[in-house]
C-alpha cells in the first residue's frame, strides 16, 4: 500500500462531531430509560402495543436518515439507510436465537420484554466496544478491510452449512459455559421471582432464573457484535454511521420481537438470505481493500449494494413464505442452527 494510502486510511472522516455524537448517545439513553419504564410493571404484551411501539422504532431511524440525507448529502444518506437496513435484517436473526433462549429457560410471558431489554441493552455496549475496536483497526492496520472481509465470509459460510444442515436447533442450558459458571459461585433458585435477579436462600444470596436468561442472551450479543460490526462497516467507513445504524436497529427489538413472534418460525430461508449478504458484504471489503493496493481493481457502489440487498431480502421472504404456506398456526416451530 503507497504511503498516501496509508495517511488516507489513518484518518477514517465521520460526520460525529462531538456535539452529534453527545446528542445521539443521550437519545440512546434516553430511549433505553424510557423502555425501562414501560416495562417496570411486567405484562404481557398485546399485538396493538407491539405495533404501536414497532412503527415508532421504524419511523424514528427513517425521519433520521431523512435528516442525514438533507444535512450532509445523498452519499451519506444512502450509506445510513443501507448500514441500516443490514443491521435491522441481521437483528431479526438475534431475534430466533432470542426466541430459543426464552423458551428454553421457560420465561414467563410477562417477563419476556425486560428479558429482552437487558439483550438489547447489553448489546449496545458490546457494540459500542466493537465500533470502537473496529475504527481503531482501520486507523492502524492496512489489512483491517482484509481481516474484515475474511470475518464475513467465514460467518456467510456457517450460516449457509448450518442452513443446508436442516437441523433443528436446541438449547440445552445445563450445556451452555455461562450457565455452568454461575451456578459454579453461586445457587439457583428453581422458580421465577418477578424482575428480581437474587433472593435470599437459607441466608445466603441466590440467583434466580431470570439472571440465567439474562447472562445467557449476553452471551450470545457477542457473537452477534462480532458479526455486525464487520457487515456495517463494509457499507460505510464512518464510526458514527456504524454506531447510529446499530443502536437504531437494536432500539426497536423489544417490540418487534412480539410483532414477529408468531411469523419467525415461517421465514425460514432467512439464514441463506443473510448468508449470501454477509458474503457480499465480505466480496465488497476485499475489492475495497485491494483498491487500495491496485487502483485497476473494481469497487462495488454503496447504492448497488443497496439494491442487492433488498433484492435478497425481499426473494428469500418471498420464497419462505410461499415454502411454509401450508403450515397451520399449531404446527411446531422449525428454527435452524444460526450460531
Amino acid at each position: 500500500m503507497t504511503e498516501s494510502s496509508l495517511l488516507a486510511a489513518g484518518a477514517l472522516s465521520s460526520i460525529g462531531t462531538p456535539t452529534l455524537w453527545a446528542v445521539t448517545i443521550a437519545g440512546v439513553l434516553a430511549l433505553l430509560v424510557l423502555d425501562f419504564l414501560v416495562t417496570r410493571r411486567p405484562h404481557e404484551v398485546s399485538i396493538r402495543e407491539a405495533l404501536g411501539w414497532s412503527a415508532f422504532y421504524v419511523a424514528l431511524p427513517l425521519a433520521f436518515g431523512a435528516w442525514i440525507w438533507s444535512r450532509y448529502g445523498s452519499q451519506q444518506g444512502v450509506e445510513y439507510l443501507t448500514g441500516y437496513l443490514v443491521e435491522k435484517s441481521l437483528s431479526v436473526d438475534n431475534l430466533f436465537v432470542f426466541m430459543l433462549l426464552l423458551a428454553a429457560f421457560a420465561v414467563p410471558a410477562v417477563l419476556a420484554q425486560r428479558v429482552l431489554l437487558y439483550g438489547i441493552a447489553g448489546a449496545l455496549v458490546l457494540r459500542a466496544v466493537f465500533i470502537a475496536l473496529g475504527a481503531a483497526a482501520l486507523q492502524t492496520l492496512d489489512f483491517a478491510f482484509l481481516l474484515f472481509a475474511v470475518i464475513l465470509i467465514a460467518t456467510a459460510v456457517k450460516l449457509l452449512r448450518d442452513a443446508l444442515s436442516g437441523h433443528e436447533q436446541e438449547v440445552d442450558i445445563n450445556k451452555m459455559r455461562s450457565v455452568k459458571l454461575l451456578r459454579r459461585f453461586m445457587p439457583v433458585v428453581d422458580e421465577y421471582q418477578g424482575t428480581k435477579m437474587t433472593v435470599r436462600l437459607g441466608g445466603r444470596r441466590a440467583l434466580t432464573p431470570l439472571a440465567l436468561v439474562v447472562v445467557a442472551v449476553l452471551a450470545t450479543d457477542i457473537v452477534f457484535a462480532v458479526d455486525s460490526v464487520p457487515a456495517v462497516y463494509g457499507i460505510t467507513e464512518d464510526p458514527y454511521l456504524v454506531f447510529a445504524t446499530n443502536a437504531f436497529a437494536l432500539l426497536g427489538l423489544r417490540a418487534l420481537y412480539f410483532v414477529l413472534h408468531a411469523a419467525l418460525s415461517r421465514l425460514v430461508h432467512l439464514s441463506y438470505g443473510l448468508a449470501i449478504i454477509l458474503a457480499f458484504i465480505g466480496v465488497k471489503l476485499g475489492l475495497h481493500w485491494a483498491h487500495g493496493i491496485w487502483s485497476g481493481v473494481p469497487e462495488i457502489p454503496t447504492l448497488a449494494s443497496l439494491g442487492v440487498i433488498i433484492g435478497v431480502l425481499v426473494v428469500v421472504t418471498l420464497t419462505s413464505l410461499r415454502a411454509t404456506r401450508n403450515a397451520s398456526p399449531g404446527d411446531k416451530e422449525v428454527v435452524t442452527d444460526r450460531h
